[in-house]
């Protein structure tokens, strides 16, 4: 499972949802409002340590997107690069 998958499990309190949403599936149409996707962001921020800006936020829209983010910055960030 996927770092951002297992934070989504962790904000809905449901392991079935989260795993039931699949990679490219709008996480918005999923039935996530726009409150859990900034409680996201802000899971997303204090566990990894990664900014997310508003203007990276209009490019991630699929549970995909935000893996594939997370994974470039925490990357990007360690001693070697990924």
């Amino acid at each position: 499972m996927g770092t951002v998958r297992e934070m989504l499990v962790e904000l809905t309190g449901t392991p079935e949802f989260a795993e039931g949403v699949e990679d490219n599936t709008d996480l918005s149409a999923s039935g996530i409002d726009s409150g859990d996707l900034v409680r996201l962001v802000l899971l997303i921020e204090q566990r990894t340590g990664v900014e997310v800006t508003a203007e990276d936020m209009e490019g991630l829209i699929t549970l995909a997107d935000y893996e594939r983010f997370v994974a470039e910055r925490t990357g990007a960030a360690q001693p070697g690069g990924a």
